[in-house]
């Protein structure tokens, strides 16, 4: 701003004093020396309105010198113009991002997401209003509103897979799902509630999820006290890294080989080693030990376990399109 109100007042000058009867580069250099108050003789005589000109031109043009002089040495002192060069350096990153996860608030739920996000490998763009919360934060961020359609383009959302709405208030929560559904209608969505009555609101906003953190944790450690074993064997196999089985989903694409064979004609468990322990159905039914005699179809979802080389055989095995 103010190297622009800089240029303005030399634009300003300079045709002033070609409407006074100087050359064009007269006029320039009348102008610099003028507001440069470096003491030159004028170029040429000047009458009563050059004088009235030029006494004007010596006061917007002094104070806006120093003022475009002050924060430039402001921002180099204090270091904002390294600041100013991440933040540009932050925003080519995020426009070269593609199939992203977008989190929304940056408060102990959105890292605790964005731990277990990084941890498989996916991109992230953190969203928070508060530019001190977002210090120290090592993953490419945008400052501003989430609830603003313009702060959520910043972030890439017609280029992001997912969206994560974690902000405090269910009401901001409702709005981010909102905008983020009417500017990226494919993106899926998973939302936090704080209350039981927010779930149902969220859902009809266009979340495809929503969480209730307090009452997830509530059936969690209730599940440690009546069946720890089979609980501690879960949170194991879906969050620590070192163990060697996992559980991950497979998506079946319309292209798939897999299209029209049964599980017993698959073989997946003789080919990949994974086993298949439920598959979703495009209606969002959950069938679990599904029988051999299973038909998969385009839309469905494997849910399996093995190793992470059983299952990198069964995700290329769901993506091949001829066997």
């Amino acid at each position: 701003m103010a190297l622009g109100m800089l240029l303005a007042v030399v634009v300003t000058g300079t045709i002033g004093y070609v409407v006074l009867g100087f050359g064009l580069l007269d006029a320039l250099y009348q102008t610099v020396t003028t507001i440069a108050t470096v003491g030159f003789r004028e170029v040429q005589p000047l009458g009563t309105a050059g004088k009235i000109f030029t006494m004007v031109l010596i006061l917007a043009g002094v104070g806006v010198t120093l003022y475009a002089f002050s924060v430039l040495i402001e921002t180099l002192l204090e270091g904002r113009l390294q600041d100013l060069l991440g933040r540009r350096r932050m925003e080519r990153t995020i426009s070269t991002t593609n199939d992203h996860v977008i989190i929304c608030g940056w408060g102990r739920v959105g890292r605790a997401i964005a731990d277990e996000v990084a941890a498989a490998g996916r991109d992230i763009v953190v969203v928070d209003h508060d530019a001190d919360r977002l210090t120290g934060c090592p993953h490419p961020s945008v400052v501003g509103d989430a609830t603003d359609d313009a702060v959520l383009d910043a972030a890439g959302i017609t280029r992001a897979a997912s969206l994560v709405a974690a902000v405090d208030a269910d009401a901001d929560n409702s709005f981010i799902t909102l905008s983020a559904r009417s500017l990226q209608p494919s993106l899926f969505i998973v939302s936090r509630a704080r209350t039981r009555d927010s779930e149902g609101k969220l859902l009809r906003a266009g979340a495809d999820r929503v969480v209730n953190p307090q009452h997830i944790g509530g059936a969690r450690m209730a599940a440690f006290v009546l069946r720890p074993s089979v609980a501690e064997f879960l949170d194991v196999v879906m969050h620590e890294q070192n163990l060697e089985f996992r559980l991950e989903e497979f998506d079946v694409a319309p292209g798939s080989a897999l299209v029209g064979s049964t599980l017993r004609d698959a073989a997946i468990r003789d080919e990949t080693g994974s086993l298949v322990l439920a598959v979703r159905t495009s209606d969002g039914q959950f069938l679990t030990n599904p029988s051999p005699d299973l038909a998969i179809e385009a839309g469905h979802v494997l849910i399996a376990i093995g190793t992470e080389a059983e299952l990198g055989d069964l995700a290329r095995l769901v993506r091949s399109t001829g066997r």
